[in-house]
């Protein structure tokens, strides 16, 4: 009797089972058409001609003079924006500047500080009146000489002050300084280049870490604000690329040219709020966030600094050895 009650009742949740897996089956068959058609739409179609200067004459670049900021400085030109160059170095600003203006016909301007220092902005401020500004792109930063622990960081004090200065403040002002006048005109983009290094804590480069994950939460906090009003704020991520920044002299798939790299996180713009900006980049970020777990990452990524601080150490420890020797011979 028991036995055959169990029998009519498994006879009886077979449709319920055949429907709950059908459903199953369905929605994961939908959720990845979903995925593979705005994969498609973002790395293969791209926004086509979002970034004209139909958003507004001019684009700002900081961090003009080297490595991805250059790019952007480049490859905006090439799509026939006027070019505000901002950086450090004046006579590399003007290097720059005569490039753009030699390749791509465009006026440029220039405006040689310091982001280290925190009495730029009225500079800064004074250099942009004036200009219908569409796009922005806070590439301006700095990183550790080498992996090291917080406490052993060489003069640690300085070192704070510079990096939150160049990597948090600057973001924060320049958008102060751009943003009004994108939000009265009901157009505009600004792209904040934070870093794969802000995905997760990253142990013995942790304060640059920190700060790059300021500009992710900073750029998507934004981005919620002022969307209904037509501006778009993109925080970009990007893994390695082959840079002065990153000591990287050979580019590989996964470590790309600047060049390459901004040709490919352009087309993103409009279509990702938070970006890796670069194929190969993408799925890096969605193994490392979605499949290994944050405590894994977080303990190869030490690993791995751990290596580079000693080899660093050890490669001066050798230089300083060949300089003794070279003074005592003299």
């Amino acid at each position: 009797m028991n036995r055959m009650n169990a029998e009519e009742m498994i006879r009886r949740a077979e449709p319920l089972f055949f429907w709950v897996g059908a459903f199953t089956l369905a929605f994961f068959a939908l959720w990845l058409l979903y995925r593979l058609v705005t994969g498609f739409r973002i790395w293969v179609l791209g926004n086509g001609t979002l970034l004209s200067p139909k958003l507004g004459k001019w684009a700002v670049v900081t961090g003009a003079t080297d490595g991805i900021g250059k790019s952007y400085a480049e490859e905006l030109a090439r799509r026939g924006f006027a070019m505000m160059l901002i950086s450090r170095s004046q006579e590399k600003l003007d290097d720059v500047a005569k490039s753009l203006e030699e390749q791509f016909g465009v006026e440029t301007k220039t405006i040689a500080v310091d982001f280290g220092k925190t009495d730029i902005y009225p500079k800064i401020e004074a250099g942009l009146v004036g200009l219908e500004i569409g796009v922005l792109v806070n590439n301006v930063g700095v990183s550790y000489h080498y992996p090291e622990y917080y406490l052993n960081i060489p003069d640690l004090d300085n070192f704070l002050t510079n990096m939150i200065n160049v990597n948090m403040t600057s973001v924060c002002q320049m958008t102060r300084l751009v943003l009004p006048g994108m939000v009265s005109r009901a157009k505009g983009v600004i792209l904040n280049i934070s870093s794969a290094s802000g995905m997760y804590p990253l142990p013995l480069l942790t304060v640059y870490s920190a700060t790059k994950a300021f500009m992710d939460f900073f750029s998507r906090g934004l981005q919620e604000e002022y969307r209904r009003q037509g501006i778009i704020i993109q925080s970009v991520l990007p893994f390695f690329v082959a840079t002065k920044m990153t000591r990287i002299r050979k580019p590989t798939l996964d470590k790309p040219t600047p060049e390459r790299y901004v040709a490919a996180e352009l087309t993103t713009v409009g279509l990702q709020n938070q970006t890796n900006g670069y194929f190969p980049h993408a799925v890096m970020g969605w193994v490392t966030t979605k499949l290994v777990p944050t405590s894994i990452v977080i303990f190869l990524g030490a690993s791995m600094n751990r290596v580079q601080r000693s080899g660093y150490l050890h490669r001066r420890k050798l230089r300083e050895m060949k300089n003794g020797a070279s003074l005592k011979s003299e």
